[in-house]
């Protein structure tokens, strides 16, 4: 059966260019999507293992905009730091450099998704200028607290095993199939049936595009010791948090509660959805991303 794109069409009739920079040692893909003499420009940074792909079903749905889609250090093609950890640190001053590198200081719109909510709201509290922030199904609570620790330990064990056996199985175990599809099914909410193969198709896909097994843990540390509450306070632009009301990493009364901590922030509450925002509601993310930024 298919599995093709349910918004190619959309993203096909978008100009598209794509190339290689190096920012803070890391061969960087960025791949820019719309005109390039759009009056806003918006720069995205996508969750953990995944690449710039995962949130091009709401690229689709901004051609209006001029948006920057980096495959972050370690994972699609961008190559690893050669000199720093893989941590919320390092990924922030990633950002701010990248941002720097094509003259959009203090321009760039910043839009983070899962992780990268992590990695936009640590940049943007350590003084990283932007005019507006967007945060889609931001990770808004401690990963290692609450209901989820449990789940959340035995997560940091797998990843450990994984880093710690021989090469070839570690890789084999990190990049397992049926884990991957384990935490495809867990995520996806919808009822369409041809919607979710084509979701497990893309987690099939791009999910275990990463450069190896350290820097993996590195990032994976990171993405469960972190959160956005703990910088929302210093977060000053003005924010937009689109969050789900089935999810099951931020539950939606956290996000109600991390909402208050930013100086200047709305919640956009989707219904009937969980993580994957980004494929199961593109159109309503689009809608309120468009809104915020008129």
């Amino acid at each position: 059966m298919s599995t093709s794109a349910p918004h190619a069409a959309l993203l096909a009739a978008i100009p598209r260019r794509e190339r290689v920079i190096e920012v803070l040692g890391s061969r960087t893909r960025l791949v820019e999507y719309g005109p390039s003499d759009a009056a806003t420009t918006v720069v995205v940074v996508h969750g953990f293992r995944g690449d710039h792909h995962g949130l091009e079903p709401v690229v689709a749905r901004l051609p209006h905009l001029r948006i920057l889609a980096p495959d972050l250090p370690g994972f699609g093609a961008s190559t690893p730091f050669p000199d720093r950890p893989h941590d919320i640190d390092g990924y922030a001053a990633w950002l701010n450099a990248l941002v720097a590198a094509e003259g959009l200081t203090g321009e760039a719109v910043l839009l983070g998704h899962s992780f990268g909510t992590i990695v936009v709201s640590a940049a943007v509290a350590l003084g990283m200028p932007t005019p507006s922030v967007i945060l889609v199904n931001p990770i808004g609570a401690p990963a290692l607290s609450g209901p989820r620790g449990v789940l959340t330990r035995a997560a940091i064990g797998f990843y450990r095993l994984g880093a710690a056996l021989p090469e070839r199985a570690g890789f084999a175990v990190l990049r397992s199939r049926v884990v991957t599809r384990v935490m495809s099914v867990s995520m996806a909410k919808t009822g369409d049936k041809d919607l979710r193969r084509w979701i497990h198709a893309e987690h099939d896909r791009y999910f275990s595009g990463f450069a190896n097994r350290d820097m993996l843990l590195e990032a994976f540390r990171a993405s469960v010791s972190h959160d956005v509450s703990e910088y929302a306070e210093r977060v000053t632009p003005r924010t937009l948090l689109v969050a789900a009301t089935l999810d099951d990493i931020t539950p939606i009364e956290a996000q109600r509660r991390l909402v208050t901590l930013f100086p200047d922030a709305r919640l956009v509450e989707i219904a009937d959805v969980g993580h994957l925002i980004h494929y199961e509601k593109p159109v309503e993310a689009a809608g309120a991303i468009t809104e915020f930024l008129a």
